[in-house]
């Protein structure tokens, strides 16, 4: 089962605990630098028109994972525009082994959300743009930011990706191990790490993403019924390329250079991305905030109802209620 724009175009993977949103519209559009990405739009639920969500995503992920926040945000009366990243989901992977997560450069995220607003956004979608991302997402949201202050009026990020978890001090030497690893010819090989396996229900009980069987069950499911959506273990290129943004990110003159609106809300019991690295970047911002959502594990807008509810609280405050 599967909504599509045409027969030859891309579709997108449904099953029955994981119902497409009404009035998909899916394609595909090309950057800048010729990489052909799946995106999908979706028109406003009931409420007053107020805007358009472009969600990205984090590293492994894929449209169909956020169907029902894609729902959340259109019963609030926003349009959804969403788009799989280079290298992941639906979208041109970048290397002989589709199975592994590579990028060129950090820079590369950029380019495909910058290509994804001209392309897309500007002349397909209604405004106000808010830019709401997760984890890796999170933090090409927060470069974004700092590069283009007139992209989006808000940036809402949830746990993003600005230091790891257990490596706040040894993360400058990671990149320059990576960097050095990817310099002599090692660039398109995996590090592999006991966190990359494919999931599985066998892994709930100890899995660092939610705290929700039913949400985990849903993720490990809609892989199940696509396999061409995983992803696996970084190259050490993507590591070298993610991680010296991460390093950049930390640096004192990083948060001045943000001049929009931006909350960031981080997980207390995160064991992906580093809590404290987050904290540290929300009290240095001018124009944002940041927030820690106890017993929260990494993907927020997978938690328990309890968790999620704090988190679209958060999100209404922010941004809803902002855009009226």
């Amino acid at each position: 089962m599967s909504a599509q724009v045409d027969p030859n175009g891309p579709k997108l993977t449904v099953i029955p605990t994981n119902p497409v949103p009404e009035g998909a519209r899916v394609g595909y559009f090309t950057t800048s630098d010729k990489v052909r990405l799946r995106y999908a739009l979706w028109p406003k639920g009931r409420g007053a028109p107020k805007g358009t969500i472009c969600l990205v995503q984090g590293r492994t992920e894929y449209i169909e994972k956020y169907f029902e926040t894609i729902e959340d945000f259109r019963q609030r009366g926003f349009a959804v525009a969403t788009f799989d990243w280079r290298g992941q989901g639906g979208s041109d992977r970048l290397i002989g082994n589709r199975m592994l997560g590579y990028v060129d450069r950090f820079d590369d995220y950029w380019t495909d959300l910058r290509s994804f607003h001209a392309d897309i956004l500007l002349p397909d979608c209604p405004l106000p743009f808010y830019l709401v991302g997760h984890s890796m997402g999170g933090l090409a949201s927060l470069y974004a930011a700092s590069r283009d202050r007139m992209m989006f009026d808000r940036v809402f990020l949830s746990t993003p990706m600005v230091g790891l978890y257990g490596m706040e001090d040894s993360l400058a030497r990671w990149a320059l191990f990576a960097e050095a690893a990817s310099f002599v010819g090692l660039g398109r090989l995996p590090m592999a790490r006991r966190g990359d396996k494919r999931p599985d229900e066998a892994m709930y009980p100890d899995n660092p993403l939610t705290s929700d069987m039913l949400r985990y069950t849903r993720m490990v499911e809609t892989v199940r019924a696509n396999d061409a959506l995983y992803l696996g273990s970084p190259t050490f290129r993507w590591l070298a390329a993610a991680m010296r943004a991460m390093v950049d990110a930390g640096k004192d003159s990083f948060p001045g250079q943000i001049k929009i609106p931006l909350l960031m809300l981080a997980a207390a019991r995160d064991r992906i991305v580093s809590t404290p690295a987050i904290e540290s970047l929300g009290l240095r911002l001018r124009t944002g905030r940041h927030m820690v959502i106890p017993g929260a594990r990494h993907e927020l807008f997978m938690e328990n109802d309890a968790i999620r509810g704090q988190v679209l609280a958060a999100f209404d405050a922010f941004i809803t209620e902002q855009s009226l």
